[in-house]
């Protein structure tokens, strides 16, 4: 089982459709894949059609130990792809962790509990978009940490912060933790910044960028109001193609890395 932590403090980059698009097309890929929504915004919920008024048991239960993980892991209608759903419940868990002891184990140890009916290949988390104790328990219980940037002006300034945290949590809790990759995303190849932030990125992160680049595409952005992953709501669309090619790198990474 791999757990590959989704983040990015910089909001707006396409992080929670990038979650949400790759657990659906590994999914389809046919690996057994867990989506853990670890923003109390809970996009990533209502993304794969999951009422979050109508939760039961949320991921915030069950990290302060309140429930137990199989009263919350739902699955969703699509196949091989289930989740751990949020709400705005979880903000209030931010608070009550501070007082916790081991704060930064509790998503760990949350995952560590036995599921009997499903073994998953994959559990992916999708972070706030902050640099908080939510994403500290992401990075502590992750074995790789996927970063999705725009090419924008600000994009490598938010790169650097999180690499260094990346480095602080190797360093204190998870010396294992190691980037999956950089995944661009909203690519315009005819605009000249574009091209300026990915030669930046590329003199920093020489062989952790993804091939696979995510293009600006309307229906992408459409597809959470209906509920659904890209693959399901257009399964031609571009960007449908571009997440279906990411899940492939992501496969073939990991067979790779098992040689």
């Amino acid at each position: 089982m791999k757990i590959i932590a989704v983040a990015n403090q910089k909001g707006g980059v396409g992080k929670t459709t990038s979650v949400v698009n790759l657990a659906s097309c590994l999914a389809e890929a046919g690996k057994k894949v867990l989506l853990v929504d670890l923003d109390p915004q809970g996009n990533a919920t209502s993304g794969c059609g999951i009422n979050k008024k109508q939760i039961k048991a949320s991921l915030y239960q069950v990290m302060i130990g309140a429930s137990p993980l199989s009263s919350a892991v739902t699955k969703t209608a699509f196949k091989n792809l289930w989740i751990l759903p949020s709400n705005m419940d979880l903000a209030g868990a931010e608070v009550e962790l501070v007082e916790m002891e081991k704060r930064e184990q509790c998503l760990k140890n949350a995952l560590n509990q036995p599921l009997s009916d499903v073994s998953f290949d994959y559990i992916l988390i999708d972070c706030p978009p902050s640099l908080g104790l939510l994403t500290l328990n992401a990075l502590v219980c992750a074995h790789t940490v996927l970063i999705p940037i725009q090419c924008e002006f600000y994009a490598l300034e938010g790169l650097s912060q999180l690499t260094n945290t990346i480095r602080q949590v190797r360093r204190l809790y998870n010396p294992t933790l190691d980037i999956e990759g950089i995944l661009i995303t909203m690519y315009d190849g005819r605009l000249n910044l574009t091209m300026q932030v990915l030669a930046e990125v590329k003199k920093y992160f020489a062989g952790k960028i993804f091939k696979t680049v995510i293009p600006r595409n309307v229906r992408i952005s459409e597809a959470p109001s209906h509920g659904e992953p890209i693959n399901y709501y257009d399964r031609h669309a571009k960007g449908a193609v571009a997440y279906r090619e990411l899940a492939a790198e992501v496969i073939k990474n990991e067979k790779r890395r098992a040689l």
